[in-house]
C-alpha cells in the first residue's frame, strides 16, 4: 500500500529509528512501511496517524486492488 511516512517524517526532522520507538515498532518494520513492503496493520495506522496528527487516510492512500 502506498504511503506518506517517509514525507512526514522527514517533515519532521526524525529518522527511522526515533520513529520506530515512538509507534513501538522496529525499525525495520518502519523501513518496509516505507519502501511499500508491509502494509500496516490497521493498529499501526492509527498509532503513525496520532503521532504525525494526520488521519489515517492522509497518511496512507489506499487504492482498489
Amino acid at each position: 500500500m502506498k504511503n506518506k511516512i517517509k514525507e512526514y517524517r522527514k517533515g519532521l526532522k526524525i529518522t527511522q529509528d526515533d520513529l520506530a520507538k515512538a509507534v513501538d515498532v522496529t525499525r525495520q518494520t518502519i523501513i518496509s512501511l516505507e519502501n511499500e513492503k508491509y502494509d500496516a496493520s490497521l493498529k499501526l495506522a492509527h498509532k503513525l496517524a496520532v503521532f504525525f496528527d494526520v488521519k489515517i487516510e492522509d497518511l496512507f492512500i489506499f487504492t482498489e486492488g
